[in-house]
């Protein structure tokens, strides 16, 4: 992994990417230069308790590359107050559809892992998947263009793991700090509460241009990723480098991959528009009747495998959340698959009350000091106590584990257990069959070793924003670069502000001068741009052609529905050979008629 001395308190100044144009005060002119605004009583940022605030950019790490502080008092008020703004509803992944299936183990990863469910092929456990969008309400379409979540609860023998993610393997920031103003700004405009379940407006649009390390991510949402035709054809990912641990200690980095086995596809913008406005619920019947026809959905997981000496290799930071690892560059290892098979019983008390939360890991998987995920790790728990109202929130049925659960802890608002006995604490002599820890069997933490100083600081192995970027634009194809321009038009032309736009175009102009050339002229923009500055020049990458959803696109019918529009008249042994011949191709025919029987 890139290694970063400690810097001294000047080089901490400075470190903090130079072209991140959203340092403290900082505005970008039209013409793409910086300009420092001074802070003055009014404008100063402060915590709740009128704390000057010296860093908003940057979480209280032990050194430039190591994990972020609890004693972190800016980080942790700034997530609680962001994790309690909404009641009951998320704040993200509002609006979501999920289903019960089964996990089952493919291949013995004893090698890598200690975790239970990934020793014995052919062992199934049960799982719960919520997939997701992220910007809307509860009540708002399927199809808008977004992230999609897809977080699965995976009840093993030795606990929950909650692999909580995406259907794109990167993220907008790089620090766990930003996330509440990353969600800010992508939301409605607080004064006006529109638009809904989009990113065409100024605040987000601003925010971006003043937030280089999001350039990666933009491509992917630009994308078609963002419009996905089902959910049962979208790609997941963990997003972060976690930690694999064996028995013998031993431990490896891994990145966490769901591939569809019927293949990944997208609408196009106008196809996305018109389901919308005829059936803003698409994703969610599409998945309910997949499921409930027997048409089960199915995924391989897979495992990004690789060392510390490999990590210390790559040109990129494996703890930027903003980066990704090229399959080229480390293949994917299939050790198991997911079908889903049973759709909720009830949506309230299963997708609605379901709790994930990134801490939730068994023996054999563990953390890195990837700030965005550090983040996580607090504000997920601290989010779930306040929406499902309290502790005990571990006790609703969807979120119990299905391994025998003890531990000590008592009492709380919506406690729904009557625990026996006078201890309640430990060590005890008066409770011999109480709770106790094991050193046999428990969770034990990979002992990395930590030193540093306690900064605010990006490592400068995080400074490099538009080589993946680059990397990603390259990788598709022609079809899908068009799309790319053409969703970057449109979301552009609905900013109201020209310093907007034109800071965006100086951005996308480090990534592909063609690409930012497009841009402008479907904008109606003069096509000289000044690119923004930047501390790391973009360098040139192979295109990766697993990142193309057509280069990779599966010569399949299979999932796919064929709407048939008969009237009277019309040949009945013709459709009915229709049928026959697409259910023979993996498909499925809908009559579309003049009424509703024919």
């Amino acid at each position: 992994m890139p290694k970063t001395l400690p810097p001294t308190p000047s080089q901490a100044a400075q470190a903090a990417d130079a072209d991140t144009a959203a340092d403290i005060g900082t505005l970008v002119a039209p013409g793409g230069e910086l300009h420092q605004q001074a802070a003055g009583p009014e404008t100063q940022l402060t915590t709740n308790q009128g704390v000057p605030i010296g860093d908003n950019q940057n979480s209280l790490k032990a050194g430039a590359r190591g994990p972020v502080l609890l004693q972190d008092f800016i980080l942790r008020e700034k997530i609680t107050h962001f994790d309690h703004e909404r009641i009951p509803e998320r704040v993200v992944h509002a609006r979501g559809s999920a289903a019960h299936g089964f996990f089952e183990c493919l291949e013995d990863c004893s090698d890598i892992t200690a975790a239970d469910f990934l020793q014995r092929p052919g062992e199934k456990i049960p799982v719960f998947t919520r997939f997701s969008t992220v910007a809307g309400n509860k009540g708002s379409a399927d199809l808008p263009r977004d992230v999609r979540g897809f977080a699965v609860k995976f009840y093993t023998q030795q606990g929950n793991f909650d692999l909580v993610g995406n259907n794109i393997p990167v993220f907008f920031i790089q620090d766990a700090i930003k996330f509440p103003d990353l969600i800010h700004a992508a939301k409605q405009d607080p004064d006006r509460e529109f638009p809904q379940a989009q990113t065409a407006h100024d605040t987000f649009w601003d925010y971006i241009s003043l937030t280089p390390e999001s350039m990666h991510m933009i491509m992917w949402i630009m994308s078609d990723r963002a419009i996905p035709r089902s959910l049962r054809m979208m790609e997941g990912f963990g997003v972060h480098t976690f930690r694999l641990v064996n028995a013998k200690g031993a431990s490896t980095f891994v990145k966490f991959h769901w591939r569809p086995k019927i293949g990944s596809q997208s609408v196009v913008w106008d196809e996305a528009l018109k389901i919308n406005g005829a059936d803003p619920d698409f994703h969610r019947r599409d998945l309910w009747y997949a499921i409930d026809s027997g048409d089960l959905p199915e995924w391989e997981f897979c495992l990004q495998t690789f060392s510390q000496e490999q990590a210390d290799g790559f040109d990129f930071d494996v703890l930027d959340a903003t980066k990704l690892i090229p399959e080229e560059l480390v293949p994917l290892r299939v050790v198991g698959r997911m079908v889903l098979d049973r759709n909720p019983d009830n949506f309230f008390a299963e997708t609605e009350q379901v709790a994930y939360c990134t801490a939730n890991v068994v023996p054999g998987i563990d953390f890195t000091n990837d700030p965005l995920l550090q983040g996580r790790l607090f504000s997920y728990q601290d989010t779930q106590l306040k929406r499902l109202g309290g502790p005990n929130f571990h006790q609703i049925p969807i979120n119990q584990p299905k391994c025998p659960f003890h531990n000590l802890q008592r009492d709380g608002h919506m406690q729904m257990a009557a625990p026996k006995g006078q201890v309640n604490y430990e060590p005890s002599t008066l409770g011999p069959d109480i709770a106790r820890a094991s050193q046999d069997i428990g969770y034990k933490t990979f002992p990395a070793e930590e030193a540093g100083e306690q900064l605010r600081i990006r490592p400068e192995s995080f400074a490099d924003h538009y080589s993946q970027a680059r990397m990603f634009f390259a990788s598709q194809t022609e079809p899908e670069q068009n799309h790319i321009v053409s969703a970057l038009v449109f979301e552009l032309s609905k900013c109201l502000l020209p310093r907007v736009r034109e800071a965006v175009l100086a951005r996308l102009i480090n990534i592909d001068q063609t690409l930012a050339l497009k841009v402008a002229a479907g904008l109606g923009l003069p096509s000289e741009i000044v690119p923004a500055p930047v501390t790391v020049e973009a360098k040139a990458m192979a295109p990766s052609p697993m990142l193309s959803l057509l280069a990779k696109a599966k010569a399949t019918f299979e999932g796919r529905k064929v709407g048939v529009l008969v009237s009277d008249g019309c040949d009945g042994a013709l459709v009915v050979e229709l049928k026959a011949a697409v259910a023979a191709a993996g498909g499925k025919v809908e009559i579309i008629a003049p009424t509703i029987y024919v």
